[in-house]
């Protein structure tokens, strides 16, 4: 089917359902960032393929929204006869609706909102309706089969604390709010608890299912049995039932006169429906998991910390590769390379995202990926950037190096030393406990702003422990990132510029919280791996920039260097040589 089949027979449905519209969110039922082939109905029914957007079909118009990181991709994907395109950051999707469907009534999918979100939508006079049978699964007619993956089990070593220890953290948290239970519909959270990994989408290690967390006794763990390894039962059989996922309606209707914990932003409005409707009472309330998945114990610290030198080792041996290789590489050969080195150790698992290498004009494309058809063949005089990230048995990993082909230009060479400067001012922040996210955003795009230029995405984002590269339960650095940062979270840092038509630049590490006297945090950086020189202009940096990143080119080389053959270790010591 063309987009404009699809389209015409999502608009045929709703006029059989007696609806004036419907909303086609990315999400999917567990409210995940990575969502499983089956469940990518906003690219199957548009062609976008963004991590984060909306679908709006009317009678009459439709529109694609996505925020400022997929602005070129919407333009790129999205069939401009058949759909509007619009940034979200400048036209929210209740604003779009008002002023196109206000008169009529909107159906959605109870499983894919959240009752923040649905109640937001009411509050605007928005007409909303449930519609429990999702319209697109009833028109995708090749749609892919859900995953069914075995589940493994994360070792404690890795992990710090028990499954049990974790359960009975949670236990007395209800205990405290005087509550009889919690659901859990976070994947990575319910991973995080019962210490499991699983293969359910790319990249992300997690077991999709959801989970009832009681004030005593077993959690309730609703997952496919097929899923369920021996190995897995066994070891969780003393503090875990399991539970087949067609029986959780039920057993939340059996919850009558309880009272539920449930976390309003990041649980369906399906939930609170049941819950409600079965006569339990809710409080709603963050996921309990949350700040303790954010804040890494020390074992985490240390197995996070494992990981970026053996990725470390990775980036060096590729960026020497390249360095003496690139002309006549393409963005897909460049991304199977750096894969193949992270593969050379045993604890690789995965990638942690799909790789960003675009080549000029394509790393101006924030979220950029390429294809077959959009690989881009490496020459000489511009910039390659390089996103990208690793899953290994004990922790993960993201880092963005931009790196100059050939003679990178004057300019090129100003706005990388303007974004490392950012950088570097991030990284060397000390600030008071209780200091948010956007507090210190500033730190980053200062350097940027003073020559009036910016970029469209967030400094920093939460990173799991052999789990999601974003993780929201650190809520990052960014213009709109209002809570407070703890000691132990990790988080990246990662300011950027990005000339549309010609290049980007993103230069990116990942930084722990650490404590630094009383009442005071600061930043250590844990990727490890050089960043280009030949893109710097040492002019502009001012002595304790310079301090910065020589002292963090010296910890590159004596960590890395005893690990590789003396040829690597040469072209390192280059590569790291002070400023």
């Amino acid at each position: 089917m063309t987009q404009n089949e699809k389209l015409q027979e999502l608009r045929k449905l709703l006029v059989d359902k007696e609806l004036g519209g419907y909303l086609v969110p990315r999400t999917d039922e567990y409210q995940g960032e990575y969502v499983p082939a089956c469940a990518e109905r906003l690219a199957w029914l548009t062609g976008f393929s963004g991590s984060a957007g909306l679908c709006i079909v009317g009678l009459e118009k439709a529109v694609v929204m996505s925020d400022g990181r997929y602005t070129i991709q919407l333009a790129q994907q999205v069939d401009g006869a058949l759909y509007e395109r619009e940034n979200s950051q400048e036209i929210s999707p209740d604003d779009w609706l008002k002023e196109n469907m206000l008169d009529v009534v909107i159906g959605y999918d109870p499983k894919l909102h959240t009752p923040k979100d649905i109640e937001e939508k009411a509050k605007e006079g928005l007409q909303l309706k449930a519609v429990e049978e999702n319209l697109i699964d009833l028109i995708w007619q090749d749609r892919p089969e859900p995953p069914c993956e075995k589940i493994n089990l994360f070792d404690e070593k890795y992990a710090g604390q028990s499954a049990a220890e974790k359960i009975n953290h949670i236990q007395c948290a209800l205990e405290n709010e005087k509550a009889d239970g919690v659901i859990l519909t976070l994947s990575d959270s319910i991973a995080w608890l019962l210490n499991v990994r699983g293969h359910d989408i790319p990249f992300i290690p997690i077991v999709l299912s959801y989970a009832i967390v009681p004030v005593s006794g077993k959690v309730q763990w609703f997952v496919h049995p097929d899923k369920v390894t021996k190995e897995v039962a066994d070891a969780l059989d003393d503090i875990v039932s399991f539970h087949a996922e067609e029986e959780l309606e039920a057993s939340l209707e059996s919850l009558q006169g309880q009272t539920i914990w449930l976390d309003p932003k990041r649980s369906s409005i399906w939930f609170q429906d049941k819950l409600e409707k079965g006569g339990a009472a809710v409080i709603q309330k963050d996921d309990p998991c949350i700040m303790p998945r954010a804040c890494k114990n020390e074992k985490e610290q240390q197995a996070m910390r494992a990981a970026h030198i053996r990725d470390g080792v990775a980036l060096v041996k590729f960026l020497k590769w390249f360095s003496t290789t690139n002309e006549g590489q393409t963005e897909l050969s460049v991304e199977e390379k750096l894969q193949s080195y992270r593969a050379q150790a045993p604890e690789f698992k995965e990638p942690s995202f799909s790789t960003i290498a675009g080549f000029g004009e394509n790393g101006a494309i924030v979220h950029y990926r390429a294809t077959p058809e959009s690989s881009k063949t490496i020459t000489r005089d511009n910039l390659l950037l390089l996103d990208s990230g690793a899953q290994y048995i004990d922790g993960t990993t993201d880092i963005t190096r931009t790196i100059a082909v050939g003679t990178p230009s004057d300019e090129m060479k100003k706005h990388n030393t303007l974004v490392l400067k950012g950088h570097i001012s991030l990284a060397r922040a000390l600030f008071d406990e209780g200091t948010t996210g956007k507090e210190i955003d500033v730190l980053a795009r200062g350097p940027l702003q003073a020559e009036g230029l910016n970029y469209a995405h967030g400094t920093g984002h939460g990173v799991g422990c052999y789990l999601s590269v974003h993780e929201e339960a650190a809520k990052g650095i960014s213009p709109r990132a209002d809570a407070p940062l703890k000691e132990g979270m990790i988080l990246s840092n990662e300011p950027g510029y990005y000339k549309e038509g010609a290049y980007g630049i993103r230069i990116e590490n990942l930084v722990l919280v650490k404590r630094a006297g009383e009442g005071r945090l600061c930043f250590e950086t844990m990727t490890l791996a050089p960043i280009d020189k030949k893109l710097i202009v040492p002019e502009m940096l001012n002595a304790e920039e310079k301090d910065w990143l020589n002292e963090y080119h010296a910890r590159v080389y004596e960590t890395l260097s005893p690990l590789l053959d003396q040829e690597h270790q040469d072209w390192l010591k280059q590569a790291t040589h002070a400023l």
